[in-house]
């Protein structure tokens, strides 16, 4: 009965997480091609209080929900024609991140440093996958996608990572003190 009742308190808050990334994603600077979001600060919380498995269902749901047509990508914008455009690589990449970026912290600690560390290699991640697919589908060269997917975006993720890391730390000590996550095994 407890173990139902934890795998229930779990999908409820990758649903909540999932919702929290479709809301941050229309804080959004747009961009000719890739706009500048809060998704990204979004999967960095996501997967720095849930961690690695946990972190990527929730990121899998959000791209799940948008591709069935809700309004939750950057825009207000959904559908799968989003996840086969030039911005769909980085969805996909938010579910890499979240999951790379929570194994880490799990591997490590769930420290301030660490989650920095995590959520840097998370970043580079998604633009990374996002940057792939946006050369091959905007039909750009290499340094074009860099210039398009990669630069304009290096100073804000530093920024959302260092501020996912200290807020996601902050709430996940709080959210373990509550028994409302388990604690990381060392």
């Amino acid at each position: 009965m407890k173990m139902d009742r934890d795998r229930l308190r779990m999908i409820i808050q990758c649903g909540v997480f999932a919702a929290i990334t479709g809301i941050f994603a229309q804080i959004e600077i747009p961009l000719p091609l890739v706009p500048i979001s809060g998704q990204t600060l979004a999967v960095g919380l996501t997967a720095t209080i849930l961690g690695s498995r946990y972190g990527a269902f929730a990121l899998l749901g959000y791209t799940a929900i948008g591709a069935a047509g809700l309004p939750v990508f950057a825009g207000m914008s959904g559908g799968a024609h989003v996840l086969v455009g030039p911005t769909g690589g980085y969805i996909f990449g938010f579910i890499a991140a979240a999951y790379v970026t929570g194994l880490i912290l799990e591997k490590t600690s769930f420290t301030l440093p660490m989650a920095m560390v995590a959520n840097l290699v998370g970043m580079v991640v998604t633009l990374i996958l996002g940057t792939i697919q946006l050369k091959f589908v905007a039909d750009l060269g290499w340094s074009q996608a860099m210039a398009a997917g990669v630069y304009p975006f290096l100073v804000g993720g530093v920024i959302k990572a260092a501020l996912a890391s200290w807020l996601g730390i902050v709430v996940r000590n709080r959210l373990v003190q509550a028994r409302l996550i388990k604690p990381a095994v060392a």
